[in-house]
């Protein structure tokens, strides 16, 4: 059978298997078949789920409290109601009722009269549907609201004319945190060597189960504390965050550069999380180099115009890995891990990019392979930072030692010397990683 026969047949509502031997049909009305159940099944689950989506979006943006949200639910709440009451309910009714229409003609004119009456309902609930489509598109995000004071700024840089690989950051986040709501506000003046890039971490911040993770980038320096980039949203003073009005443009997005021992230190201490810094292997430099440059370049397209935060499609975790893989390309293969978050850390343990046989020194002997687990268990910074001290000494001294802290035990690899040495020594640990 052709697939353009097996749809004619799906879609036909009517069962013709019931014929006189001559090939005229019964004269009692055909029976509907599993196919025409499943076309209406499917139809009014559409219909159902379009609604839905519509008057999540008007609450979300107008409130549950608003006239034009219940003005709005009750328009289109009615209008499905009476569509589907008027294609589907009277049907069935009319079968439950013993009673018969005696005349052929009155019932071939309800029938044409309920038709024509579901054709003009479904013609005016798709014309509500795409207006409110239409709005919903129209939204635009916005550079100016009553911020909360941590994405207040937003981070932005001057390379210098002689070399450019030295670059000066403006607002970069240094806040001392007292509590998980409390700090004392710093926004830094940073310059950096891009040639003395030395390596990419990958920290995952687990706030809502094993599933859900803040996901930040750490680059490190040969001679100079990590600098930190975080996608967040952008949240308005008295809001908070929330995955499901993450998909209705509730949130704008925002790109912070921070001190470790602000963006990471409200994270382990003050709000309590359970944090995992993953040190990423098989780099070579300019790659590190390359995603450093994706960074700037999203500064200066979100400065030049503002973008919506997606829960599912540009959140802190895939937008990463966008700009990860236009720099290593197949190295980083597409996978249903980049949208849990919470699973990247064993993404990049299966390509290969965190060592499955780290070496933390030189004397080390006999080493065992790590699986995901130890990993796991020696990359848990949180006890390592307990009692930190954030605001003890000057800023820049209290940045590197918690920088250091954060690190101990884990073991720090280095760059590669080629792309060859590379892929082949992240083949090799992924091969490892799968046995």
């Amino acid at each position: 059978m052709s697939l353009r026969s097996f749809f004619s047949r799906l879609l036909m509502p009517l069962s013709n298997s019931h014929r006189s031997e001559n090939g005229a049909a019964y004269s009692n009305p055909q029976k509907l078949t599993w196919r025409h159940y499943i076309v209406q099944f499917l139809i009014v689950t559409t219909l159902l789920l379009s609604a839905i989506w519509l008057l999540m979006a008007l609450w979300y943006q107008f409130g549950v409290r608003s006239f034009i949200t219940w003005l709005a639910t009750i328009v289109i709440v009615g209008v499905l109601a009476t569509l589907l009451g008027s294609r589907y309910w009277p049907k069935t009714a009319k079968r439950l009722n013993h009673q018969q229409l005696t005349s052929q003609s009155i019932t071939n004119a309800q029938n044409t009269s309920r038709k024509t009456a579901s054709k003009w309902l479904m013609g005016l609930y798709a014309a509500i549907w795409f207006v409110g489509l239409g709005w919903f598109m129209s939204i635009e995000p916005e550079q100016d609201r009553d911020w909360m004071p941590e994405v207040s700024q937003r981070v932005t840089y001057e390379r210098d004319a002689i070399n450019p690989d030295l670059v000066t950051l403006t607002n970069v986040r240094n806040f001392d945190w007292h509590t998980d709501k409390e700090a004392t506000e710093h926004w830094d003046t940073r310059t950096i060597d891009m040639s003395k890039l030395s390596g990419i971490d990958v920290t995952n911040s687990y706030w809502m189960g094993p599933l859900i993770a803040h996901t930040l980038v750490s680059f490190r320096f040969e001679d100079d504390r990590p600098l930190a980039f975080s996608f967040e949203i952008r949240k308005e003073n008295g809001e908070s965050f929330s995955a499901l009005a993450g998909f209705f443009r509730r949130f704008e997005l925002s790109l912070i550069a921070a001190e470790e021992r602000d963006i990471i230190y409200t994270r382990t201490n003050a709000r309590g999380e359970q944090v995992y810094l993953f040190p990423v292997s098989n780099l070579q430099q300019h790659e590190v180099k390359s995603l450093f440059e994706s960074y700037l370049t999203a500064a200066d397209e979100l400065n030049a115009k503002p973008a919506w935060y997606n829960t599912l499609m540009s959140n802190c975790t895939n937008i990463i890995f966008y700009m990860a893989r236009i720099v290593s390309g197949d190295r980083l293969p597409w996978d249903y891990r980049i949208w849990v978050s919470g699973w990247l850390p064993n993404y990049l343990y299966d390509v290969g990019m965190l060592d499955a046989n780290p070496q933390l020194n030189e004397a080390q002997q006999n080493r065992q392979p790590w699986s995901m687990d130890t990993w796991y268990e020696r990359t848990h910074i949180n006890s390592k930072v307990r009692g930190f001290d954030n605001q003890a000494g000057n800023s820049v001294t209290n940045s590197r030692e918690f920088s250091e802290q954060i690190r101990q035990g884990i073991p720090i690899p280095p760059l590669a010397d080629s792309q060859a040495a590379a892929e082949t020594k992240a083949k090799s640990v992924a091969h490892a990683a799968g046995e």
